[in-house]
């Protein structure tokens, strides 16, 4: 192994692919390989990305070295073992210490979304910030912080975990032309929540929307497609997605003050959010101006996997 490149390792746990890179002492990614995922198989997970690490380490021809794994979930300060994971099979499990001892290397753990705002905040859209908040708008809502580089994993292992915080609907202030605020949801979150973040903001929940505005059922590129193609509903409703967006972004920002916030997922990618949302932020900050930037991110869906690699620094490997 040339000692230049200080690879390291990370793997990204979906629930339909595992995804494993390694990236050089400069970010640049050595090699990157994906198989699909078990399901709902724990002992098939585990063996899955025992065998991928491996593969990984063959390819480049490197010693066995630590290696940083993003998961739907987070490990729990009080068991070590998983927890709110939506891939369930994961949930009180010794994850961690199950891939130690099949790895025969240290493991790191951390949840997506931390992968994905540790990522953004080292070499994304986020580099050079003080503080970033990073933000998945997918089929799922999550985040992580990351103050001066460094991930924050929080006393209770939750940190950045807004999507499941409710978003507060009598505070929203919508426009004599815009559609009313939504109800309040009906059925309970995964978990166990009513009127969660992830309840009106996933790419789900934004589907549902348009289906109970129009009776259709559309993915939610469609509907933001019809939306840039002047379609009155689907305008609308991208609007307002805009609006709860910045409502509950702002509880985020009136606590934590971020420079940056970074937004990733399907949702991230709709063209029109970059301009608006600050606007609508105003309404609801605690402040008289919003400095805050909010910016796509630049590493795609490559974003949890780099996150996952970053959890080790080259200098905690090799010294």
């Amino acid at each position: 192994m040339a000692s230049i490149f200080k690879p390291r390792i990370g793997v990204d746990l979906g629930g339909t692919k595992i995804e494993a890179v390694a990236l050089d002492g400069d970010g640049d990614i050595l090699v990157r390989e994906r198989i699909p995922s078990p399901g709902e198989d724990y002992d098939g997970i585990v063996s899955a990305i025992a065998g991928l690490v491996e593969s990984v380490r063959q390819d480049l021809g490197i010693e066995q070295i630590p290696v940083g794994i993003g998961t739907p979930g987070a490990v729990s300060a009080k068991t070590g073992k998983m927890k709110n994971c939506n891939s369930t099979c994961l949930n009180g499990r010794p994850l961690r210490e199950d891939l130690c001892d099949r790895l025969g290397v240290p493991v790191r753990i951390a949840n997506d979304a931390d992968c994905f705002a540790l990522s953004e905040a080292s070499d994304g859209a986020g580099q050079g910030a003080a503080s970033v908040f990073g933000v998945i708008l997918g089929t799922g809502v999550g985040g992580g912080i990351c103050i001066n580089g460094k991930l924050l994993s929080g006393a209770n292992a939750i940190c950045g975990e807004w999507g499941h915080n409710p978003v507060p609907l009598n505070a929203l202030q919508v426009d004599e032309s815009s559609l009313p605020a939504p109800e309040s949801t009906e059925t309970r979150c995964y978990c166990g929540r009513f009127n969660c973040v992830e309840q009106f903001l996933s790419g789900p929940a934004f589907e549902l929307s348009f289906e109970k505005l129009t009776g259709t059922r559309r993915d939610a590129r469609e509907v933001t497609e019809l939306a840039e193609n002047g379609d009155e509903i689907a305008s609308a409703l991208v609007e307002r997605y805009f609006n709860l967006l910045a409502l509950s972004l702002s509880a985020v920002i009136n606590v934590l003050d971020p420079e940056v916030i970074v937004l990733g997922g399907g949702m991230s990618r709709t063209r029109a959010l970059y301009a608006r949302v600050p606007e609508y932020l105003k309404r609801y900050v605690f402040s008289d101006q919003v400095l805050t930037r909010v910016m796509e991110n630049e590493h795609g869906d490559s974003s949890g996997v780099r996150g996952a690699a970053w959890l080790w620094t080259p200098e905690e490997i090799y010294g």
